[in-house]
């Protein structure tokens, strides 16, 4: 899930590299299997829906940096079930190129309050248990929706 070429017209910029972590963390609700997501703004202002996800601390795996990223922004304390993929893109910042990598993570809910009052980079909105059957239609990115769907294909394998 790869953008290989930075944006067009980008190429006398400088190049800034950053690294992100973060998932699905999963939880069966009244018998129904759902994910917890966050509302935040675009650059744009709009708010969008996605899976939360943050840059990794100093010595911090991205699994590490996954699971404190998650409980951050939703409250929700999980635990690595599997690595779900990696997602590679550009974009413009402010003077600079911005080449972005954000390793995604399975988890399964262990203790916690949903809840996005807890960010401390105040990004995070709003939080929201919602259905995995629902999950494509309320995420604002294609690359988001994938995981998803690979996600639901090693939470429910074909018998």
């Amino acid at each position: 899930m790869s953008n290989q070429y930075p944006p067009s017209g980008a190429a006398a910029l400088p190049v800034v590299e950053e690294v992100s972590a973060g998932g699905l963390v999963v939880d069966a609700i009244d018998g129904v299997a759902q994910a917890a997501v966050i509302a935040r703004r675009n650059r744009g202002g709009r708010l969008e829906w996605c899976l939360p996800k943050g840059h990794l601390e100093p010595g911090e795996t991205p699994a590490q940096a996954a699971i404190r990223e998650i409980k951050e922004e939703t409250g929700i304390r999980g635990q690595v079930i599997k690595h779900l993929g990696t997602i590679d893109y550009w974009f413009l910042g402010d003077g600079h190129r911005v080449h972005k990598i954000v390793h995604h993570y399975l988890l399964s809910a262990m203790d916690g309050r949903l809840t996005a009052e807890n960010d401390p980079d105040a990004e995070a909105e709003d939080a929201a248990w919602v259905p995995l059957t629902e999950l494509r239609e309320r995420l604002a990115y294609p690359n988001e929706r994938r995981l998803v769907q690979l996600a639901r294909r090693l939470l429910d394998p074909p018998k």
